[in-house]
C-alpha cells in the first residue's frame, strides 16, 4: 500500500506541473522504499552501490557554455544530484578530482586527488568541494582512473563499484584511458563507467566509447537529463528468468546450479540453484544490467550461454537447451563392490564428465555416453543413451570369487575368455600364497609359475569358469 500511495503522489504531481528534478527525487525516493520493503525479495540481498564521481576542474571548463560557465553548470547539476542521491539507502558516494592543483602551464599530469573519499553521510563535504573549485590545469584521464582502484580499496562483499565520469576533453597526457578502464573492468574494481560530456565535439566522442558509456550533452539542458539518465540506470537492477528447456522445447528442467560470470573480466558474478516456483514456473532472480554476463548451467556436461545482455527495467528471459534423463548402475554385489565408482564420458571423447556412485542416480544431458566400471574385468559400455526424463539402468551380473593356493609365492596372471583370444584381467601378487579375487561371471584362465621354478617348463595354465554369487577355488602345488 505504501507503494501505491507513492505512485499515486507522484502522478498528482505530474499532472500539476512539477519540474523534471523534483519527479526524479520522488522517484530516487520509491526507489529506496521498495528496496528495504520487498519482504518477497529478501533472498536476493540488496547491494551497495558505490559511486565515484571523477569531475573535470581543468582550465577548459572556465569556457563558457551559454550563458555560464561550464564549470558552473557541471557543478550546480552535480550538486542537486548529491541532494537527491544522500537521501537514498545502500548508496555511497565519493569525489575524484583533476585539473584544480596545478595550473597550465606547466602540465602537471599527476594533478588528480581523491578529495572525499568513500563514507556514511559524506554528501555535505562533496558539496563543500564542489562549491569552492577553480580549473586551473590539465586533463589527465587516464592516470586519475588508474587510482580508482585505491579510491574502491576498502573490502566490500556486496557493492557495485559505479564511475561517473564528467569532463570537457580528451586526454590531454599520453595516457590511454581505454586501456585503463578496460583493466579496471578485468580486475573486477568497477563495472562499466559512465562518461557524460560536456560540449565535446561528436568527431572526439568516439574515443571514449571504449572507456564506457558515453553520453555527449551539447547545452546546459541535455546535460541535466543526462545526468538523471546514467544515475538511473546506475541504480536500477533488473529482473530476469532463466528457461532450461527439455527436449520439447518446454522450460521443465531445473534443481541444477547455474553460474553467472562477468562476460567482460571472467569474474564470477552468482551461483544460483535453478528453482521451478510454486505455479511450476522458473523463478525470478535480480541481475544488474550494467554487467553482460555469461551463463554456466552445471549439468553434465555442462551448458553454456554467452554475451547475455540484460536490459533496464525489462524482464529478461534467458534460455538454456538443457533436456535430461538419468542414469543409474545397480549391483547386489553388496560389500565385494562397495566405494567402487564407474566413469562417464560422451561417446567417442576422452574427456571423464563424471565418476559415479553405484545405485546412485544421475542427471546427464539426453545423448550417447562411454561407461566403464572398474569392475574384474572392467565393464565397458558403449553408446549408452540417456534419454528425456527417462532412468537408463544398467545391470551389473553379481559377482564370484576365485580362491588361489599356491605351494609357495609365484608369478600369475588371470585373464578372461573372450571368443578364442584370451584378455588379461589381473597379476596375482607375487609374495602370497592365497589370494582370493572378485572375478564378473564368465570362462577364465590362470597362467602360473612358482618363483623358484627357473625354467618355462614348470608354468601352469589352469581354466576356471565364474558364476554369479559362487566361489571357485585352483590349488597349484
Amino acid at each position: 500500500m505504501q507503494m501505491k500511495k507513492l505512485f499515486i503522489l507522484l502522478r498528482a504531481r505530474i499532472l500539476e506541473g512539477i519540474n523534471r528534478f523534483s519527479i526524479f527525487f520522488i522517484i530516487l525516493f520509491c526507489y529506496s522504499i521498495f528496496l528495504s520493503g520487498q519482504e518477497v525479495k529478501k533472498k536476493f540481498e540488496v547491494a551497495v552501490t558505490r559511486i565515484l564521481f571523477v569531475f573535470d576542474a581543468s582550465y577548459s571548463m572556465e569556457a563558457f557554455w551559454g550563458t555560464e560557465k561550464r564549470i558552473t553548470i557541471a557543478r550546480n547539476t552535480l550538486i542537486a544530484m548529491i541532494d537527491s542521491l544522500e537521501k537514498v539507502e545502500n548508496i555511497e558516494m565519493a569525489l575524484r578530482v583533476y585539473g584544480h592543483q596545478s595550473p597550465v602551464p606547466p602540465q602537471d599530469c599527476n594533478d588528480t586527488k581523491l578529495e572525499v573519499p568513500f563514507g556514511k553521510n559524506n554528501a555535505p563535504a562533496i558539496r563543500q568541494k564542489l562549491r569552492f573549485l577553480n580549473p586551473k590545469g590539465t586533463t589527465p584521464i587516464a592516470n586519475t582512473l588508474k587510482y580508482v582502484a585505491s579510491d574502491f580499496a576498502k573490502p566490500c562483499d556486496n557493492c557495485r563499484n559505479v564511475v561517473i565520469l564528467i569532463t570537457d576533453g580528451l586526454e590531454e597526457c599520453k595516457g590511454d584511458p581505454c586501456e585503463v578502464s578496460q583493466e579496471l573492468q578485468k580486475r573486477g574494481i568497477i563495472l562499466k563507467p559512465f562518461i557524460i560530456g560536456i560540449g565535446i565535439d561528436e568527431n572526439f566522442s568516439r574515443s571514449f566509447e571504449c572507456v564506457g558509456r558515453f553520453y555527449n550533452a551539447m547545452n546546459n539542458e541535455q546535460f541535466n537529463e543526462v545526468l538523471h539518465v546514467v544515475i538511473t540506470q546506475a541504480l536500477n537492477s533488473t529482473t530476469a528468468q532463466v528457461n532450461l528447456l527439455d527436449t520439447y522445447g518446454r522450460p521443465t528442467e531445473t534443481d541444477v546450479n547455474m553460474t553467472f560470470f562477468d562476460n567482460f573480466s571472467g569474474n564470477i558474478m552468482h551461483n544460483y540453484i535453478h528453482t521451478l516456483n510454486y505455479n511450476g514456473y522458473p523463478d525470478t532472480i535480480v541481475l544488474d544490467p550494467l554487467v553482460r554476463y555469461r551463463l554456466r548451467v552445471n549439468t553434465i556436461p555442462p551448458v553454456e550461454v554467452d554475451d547475455i545482455r540484460v536490459e533496464s527495467g525489462k524482464h529478461t528471459l534467458i534460455a538454456a537447451k538443457t533436456p535430461q534423463g538419468m542414469l543409474i548402475a545397480k549391483t547386489t554385489a553388496g560389500n565385494q563392490y562397495r566405494g567402487i565408482k564407474f566413469a562417464v564420458r560422451q561417446s567417442g571423447k576422452s574427456e571423464t564428465l563424471n565418476f559415479q556412485e553405484l545405485n546412485q542416480v544421475e542427471r546427464y544431458l539426453t545423448g550417447k555416453y562411454d561407461i566403464e566400471i572398474p569392475v574384474l574385468p572392467p565393464l565397458i559400455l558403449k553408446d549408452v543413451e540417456i534419454r528425456q526424463s527417462h532412468t537408463t539402468t544398467i545391470e551389473i551380473p553379481l559377482p564370484g570369487i576365485v580362491n588361489i593356493l599356491t605351494a609357495s609365492p609365484g608369478v600369475g596372471s588371470i585373464y578372461v575368455k573372450d571368443g578364442s583370444a584370451l584378455k588379461w584381467v589381473y597379476n596375482t601378487n607375487p609374495d602370497a600364497t592365497s589370494e582370493s579375487v572378485t572375478l564378473l561371471p564368465g570362462n577364465y584362465v590362470l597362467v602360473f609359475r612358482p618363483k623358484n621354478a627357473r625354467q618355462t617348463f614348470y608354468s601352469v595354465s589352469k581354466p576356471f569358469t565364474i558364476r554369479s554369487g559362487s566361489a571357485e577355488s585352483i590349488k597349484l602345488n
